[in-house]
């Protein structure tokens, strides 16, 4: 494993934490075997995004790195070879965790050249996988975000952010905060085999329901939108519709992207569960990591006519209440997608 190419010491920028400062342990309970994590100190923990990035946010918090979700398409895989990490196996077991997240954020809040930008998370990894229960860097992330009325944005599939409601109540009061829960589809069988690591999507709408229900507005990132697998209208609408029934504020489809590592990963997985879909989708993405622009459109056009049917966004019967925060304007138009 190459610490030490990301380690104080080596001369360039690329240094993430300090020397000597990696602690691996393997843990044989239940709910963690087969893990090891690699508790590190951070540099840094609030990253830029590249200005390349088609993503709608400058900044980022990510807390680990790797993904007991274990989603076989997860784009963030090639970022562990940059460690010598599997990008396969190794992604969804060799977790790292950056220990002294939540004291690092509060330092770099509070430095004179920060400018209380948004800042969001769960965009890589989600910082609501298994690991958090263990580590629970979360709440003093929340709570250094909260005390600097810093606004901010999570994006999970881990119904453990329940946990830490309290806390987003809190920091509602005095910031900005969105909250947007992954469901892609709601097929228990696509589930099993494409997010095994993952809640159920039942259990994360039922996470929307309880979020809303609490007055803290909460979308749902229907993401991914897979082809050829999760992409029949049928699906779709009842995608749309247990969406609506969680009470979620937006809705919001992103159609299956295979960024490299990913998408070797995911090929892998096509043929050995669905061999006829290889070449299919061999010619689907012979353009690069994203699906022809034609579709995207289709599928976004099918869902936002869904969302406009079943009454999802602002304009809809089941906008959440927002806690002690001032109303904003609704705007005029069709039911309101957002990403975050």
């Amino acid at each position: 494993m190459r610490w030490e190419n990301l380690t104080e010491g080596t001369g360039g920028p690329a240094a993430l934490f300090g020397a000597d400062a990696v602690v691996t342990r393997t843990i044989d309970t239940p709910e963690f075997r087969g893990m090891t994590f690699h508790e590190v100190r951070a540099r840094s923990i609030v990253n830029r995004v590249p200005g390349a990035s088609r993503m709608p946010f400058e900044w980022t918090v990510n807390p680990y790195r790797g993904c007991s979700h274990a989603c076989v398409y997860c784009f963030a895989r090639k970022t562990h070879g940059y460690l010598d990490l599997d990008t396969g196996l190794g992604f969804d077991s060799q977790i790292v965790v950056k220990t002294n997240a939540p004291e690092l954020l509060r330092r770099e809040l509070g430095a004179r050249r920060w400018t209380g930008a948004h800042i969001a998370m769960g965009t890589n990894v989600d910082c609501y996988q298994r690991a958090e229960g263990r580590y629970r860097l979360m709440p003093g992330i929340i709570e250094a975000l909260r005390d600097r009325a810093n606004p901010f944005s999570i994006l999970t599939k881990g119904t453990l952010i329940l946990r830490d409601l309290p806390l987003l109540r809190e920091a509602a009061e005095v910031t900005e905060v969105g909250i947007s829960v992954s469901v892609g589809f709601t097929d228990a069988a696509l589930w099993r085999t494409v997010e095994p690591g993952t809640p159920s999507p039942a259990a994360r709408l039922n996470a929307v329901r309880t979020l809303t229900d609490a007055g803290i507005e909460c979308g749902v990132l229907m993401a991914p939108v897979i082809p050829f697998l999760g992409d029949a209208p049928e699906q779709l609408r009842d995608t749309v519709r247990a969406v609506a029934a969680s009470g979620a504020t937006s809705v919001t489809p992103l159609v299956l992207h295979l960024r490299p590592g990913a998408r070797e990963w995911f090929t892998a997985w096509l043929g050995e569960h669905h061999p006829h879909l290889v070449e299919r989708y061999a010619r689907m993405y012979a353009g690069g990591s994203y699906a022809p622009t034609w579709y995207q459109r289709q599928i976004t056009r099918q869902v936002h006519e869904l969302a406009a049917e079943f009454g999802i966004g602002p304009n809809g019967r089941r906008a959440a209440r927002r806690t002690a925060a001032p109303e904003r304007p609704v705007p005029a138009g069709p039911a309101q997608l957002t990403l975050l």
